[in-house]
Parts: structure tokens; C-alpha cells; sequence
């Protein structure tokens, strides 16, 4: 028994700093990971911000080259018949927003969503503005008719998702 009780003297306080070590070594090694953790998501951040700008500057230019003026006055040329010119302007509009696709990675989900309805609502107010037009009306006259229905429009899905990209760049940076 008093073998016992002089073995437990040497080995409860071995015990007792083996665990104080333990715990400190183990605390120390979190501390490190969590600050090298933090080092790698701000360098990452460094790489990012720059890529996430460009990615809202190019939906920017994005929505203002799909605007239906812009579009009108790009594309408009005074030899084209309505049906014509009709097919650029929609293709114009998928071709830029296929070209910006990859855009979307960047963007929150809701900004994505805007600029995919800004997209659908332009090739609606082409279309309804091309289903007025006669078999054998000019180009420049669906571009008036295209005009006088983004005017009409109280508030148009291209301003609202420039609205809304520039809300979000000012909330991140």
C-alpha cells in the first residue's frame, strides 16, 4: 500500500502537468491556425475586391449598352426595315449578356436576378414595340416606337438594377 501511495505522489503531479501542457500547447496551436486563417481570407480579399470591382463595372456597361436608346442609336441604320433591325437588337442584347455571364460569380444573387429581368424586360419592349410594326415598316420607325415606350415606362428595370448595383458597391466597400 505504501508502494502505492509513493507511486501516485510522482505520477498524479507527472498527470496533472502533462494536461497543463497539453492545454497550453493545444491553445496555442488554435491561436495560430485562427490567425493564419485570417491572413489567408485577407489576402485572399487583396486578390478579390480588385476582381469583384471590375465584375460591377461590367455589368454596369452591361445594362447602359442594353438600354434601349443606347441600343437604338448603336444599331439603328437608315437602310434596315423593322423586322431588321428588330433581329439585331435582340441579338445585340444576348450578345452582351452572354459575353458577361461569368459576371455573376461576383455579384449577390438578387444583383443577378435584376440584371437578368433588365435583360428580359428589353427584349419585351423590343418585341411589343415590333408587333405594332407593318411587314413593310423601316427601321427607323420601330426605333421611334422602341423610344416612345422605354419614355413611357414610369421606371425602367435597367434603373433599378443600376440603382441597386450601386447600393451594394457603397454597402461592401
Amino acid at each position: 500500500m505504501n508502494d502505492l501511495i509513493e507511486i501516485l505522489k510522482y505520477i498524479i503531479p507527472s498527470l496533472i502537468v502533462c494536461a497543463v501542457a497539453f492545454y497550453l500547447i493545444k491553445a496555442f496551436l488554435d491561436s495560430d491556425l485562427k490567425k493564419r486563417t485570417l491572413e489567408m481570407k485577407q489576402k485572399g480579399q487583396n486578390v478579390l475586391i480588385p476582381i469583384r470591382l471590375q465584375a460591377y463595372e461590367r455589368v454596369v456597361l452591361l445594362l447602359e449598352r442594353i438600354s434601349p436608346t443606347s441600343l437604338v442609336m448603336r444599331i439603328n441604320k437608315p437602310e434596315l426595315m423593322a423586322n431588321q433591325l428588330r433581329l439585331k437588337l435582340l441579338n445585340s442584347v444576348r450578345e452582351e449578356f452572354d459575353h458577361n455571364l461569368s459576371q455573376q460569380l461576383y455579384l449577390s444573387s438578387q444583383a443577378w436576378e435584376l440584371i437578368k429581368n433588365a435583360k428580359e424586360e428589353v427584349i419585351k419592349l423590343i418585341n411589343t414595340a415590333a408587333a405594332d410594326m407593318n411587314d413593310d415598316a423601316q427601321g427607323q420607325d420601330l426605333s421611334k416606337k422602341i423610344i416612345e415606350l422605354s419614355i413611357a415606362q414610369s421606371k425602367s428595370p435597367i434603373s433599378i438594377a443600376l440603382e441597386y448595383i450601386k447600393n451594394e458597391i457603397r454597402e461592401l466597400f
